[in-house]
């Protein structure tokens, strides 16, 4: 199965949602970190997405 940009994404949102639980964010952000500092902005822009996408995973957990 091939997944496209925006499954990617979501898959990695859960992914640190299972790993991370509430302490994603602070991952999240440390990934955003190191990419900014290695000048990789496609990477910086990619977990900024996942960083939104996780946000919305966990306000639709609090939710219910």
């Amino acid at each position: 199965m091939v997944l496209n940009r925006d499954q990617e994404r979501w898959a990695a949102a859960l992914w640190v949602e299972k790993n991370h639980g509430e302490a994603g964010p602070a991952y999240i952000a440390k990934q955003v970190e190191r990419l900014t500092f290695e000048g990789d902005e496609a990477g910086v822009e990619t977990w900024k997405a996942i960083g939104d996408r996780f946000d919305q995973l966990m306000r639709k957990s609090t939710a219910n």
